[in-house]
């Protein structure tokens, strides 16, 4: 069982690394064109997830190779400027 120490400290991440992110979209976006402009030349892989009820938004899996840590934060930071959520 983990404690309160254990959720403080930094995970340990071995890189290179396929790195999965959850991002929503308008349901008039097109996922495949938002993760081709933040990953350019990256070796990614984009499957599409859920709807919501209203279909106003999408959900989609992005599974990015990435290098670093600091990679890694970066096509976050990239993702929420261009998603309207990215988990």
């Amino acid at each position: 069982m983990a404690t309160t120490c254990d959720l403080n400290k930094e995970p340990q991440i071995s890189y290179p690394n396929f790195w999965e992110y959850k991002i929503i979209i308008e349901e008039s976006g097109d996922a495949q064109a938002i993760a081709q402009s933040v990953e350019g030349e990256r070796q990614h892989k984009i499957t599409p997830s859920k709807s919501s009820k209203e279909g106003k938004y999408k959900s989609y899996n992005l599974s990015v190779l990435v290098n670093s840590n600091e990679e890694r934060l970066e096509i976050f930071s990239a993702l929420r400027r261009v998603c309207k959520y990215v988990l």
